[in-house]
């Protein structure tokens, strides 16, 4: 008799585990639809035709943090996918980068300039300023490792990094 009060949980277990497998649920059409609570909007960020795919640098003269105009079209490109996701909650963060040349501490706050000039032309174009974070990694994060010109004129770049 102890035996099967031992055995007994474990055989209603398994009767509810099966009775559940054969519950047949209310389906009118025998097509299970799953919602995970996300929507399948298009995402210009993941699109290779749209305006914002493949175009996430900026890039500075030498010693210089200011927006060359050529760039005017990408950033109004991020600031409008920026503008129309911000309910979904995009974001992204402006990671400035010098070349290698100076020092550490210069190179740390001509990227951190960079990036915050990025972050206030999305800004003046009405992005929400808790969208958009600006950092620096100085000459930490090259693009190019070379020691040549054209190398440095790569590492000279603001990132849009999207989260």
């Amino acid at each position: 008799m102890y035996k099967f009060l031992k055995v007994l949980p474990l055989a209603i277990l398994v009767l509810f585990v099966s009775a559940c497998s054969s519950v047949k649920l209310d389906d009118a059409n025998g097509v299970a639809t799953v919602n995970a609570g996300s929507s399948l909007s298009y995402d210009p960020i993941s699109d290779p035709k749209s305006s914002v795919y493949g175009k996430r640098s900026i890039y500075f003269e030498f010693d210089s943090y200011t927006l060359d105009p050529k760039y005017a079209s990408t950033i109004s490109a991020h600031a409008s996918y920026l503008k129309a996701f911000q309910k979904q909650k995009a974001s992204v963060i402006i990671q400035g980068n010098t070349d290698d040349r100076g020092t550490a501490e210069y190179n740390l706050a001509l990227g951190q300039k960079r990036s915050e000039a990025v972050k206030k032309a999305l800004i003046a174009q009405g992005v929400s300023e808790s969208q958009v974070e600006a950092v620096s990694f100085g000459k930490e994060k090259p693009a190019n490792p070379a020691q040549t010109e054209a190398a440095y004129k790569e590492n000279r770049r603001a990132d849009f990094v999207y989260r």
